[in-house]
């Protein structure tokens, strides 16, 4: 029996041996790149790669909320526009009659309109981070559903990982390693 086990194990290594010759053969027959293509491709690794923002634009959802965004933009774009109306009057009111203005009235308007300036540049930093903020709210259910498509295409398709291609982070995807997957993905959005 034991004896029957070590020639098993001998044949073993000896056909292991033959496959691995075999398969060196091979490798320096081919082409640099095509070895490493090959090499990749044989240890199972493969990718897929997707416009991120392009699928987030795509979803029924994203304009929902861009449509939302947009009416909360106005709002604040209309708080804006009467604040810098009421500052305007304010200083044409002053310049009109800072010539017939005591001192210390004078000094008064100023330091009014210097509060109202401050408080109005305050007030658009404040809308525009706020503005940012819900954008970010509205959008993250999107994004949370969005990727979660992707893991499952992902799980499903076989992939080593997804690649976003915004912003030009890919100049070059070998199409032989990686699929686009953007169809993929959009079919489990639906």
């Amino acid at each position: 029996m034991l004896r029957r086990l070590a020639i098993t194990i001998i044949c073993c290594l000896a056909l292991a041996a033959k496959a691995q010759n075999a398969m060196q053969a091979q490798v320096t027959a081919l082409p640099q790149d095509t070895t490493q293509q090959q090499g990749a491709a044989q240890q199972g690794l493969k990718f897929g790669y997707v416009s991120y923002q392009a699928l987030l634009t795509t979803m029924p959802d994203y304009a929902l909320a861009q449509t939302a965004m947009a009416q909360l933009r106005e709002k604040y774009d209309a708080e804006q526009k009467r604040v810098e109306d009421d500052f305007n009057k304010k200083y044409e009111e002053f310049l009109d009659g800072q010539r017939n203005f005591p001192q210390t009235i004078l000094q008064k308007r100023q330091s009014e309109l210097q509060e109202m300036l401050d408080k109005n540049i305050a007030f658009k930093k404040e809308s525009q981070r706020l503005l940012a903020e819900a954008e970010a709210e509205a959008l993250a259910p999107l994004k949370e559903r969005l990727n979660a498509a992707l893991i499952q295409v992902g799980q499903e398709q076989g992939y080593a990982f997804i690649l976003n291609t915004d912003q030009q982070a890919a100049p070059f995807i070998n199409p032989a390693l990686g699929e686009d997957a953007t169809e993929l993905v959009k079919a489990v959005l639906r």
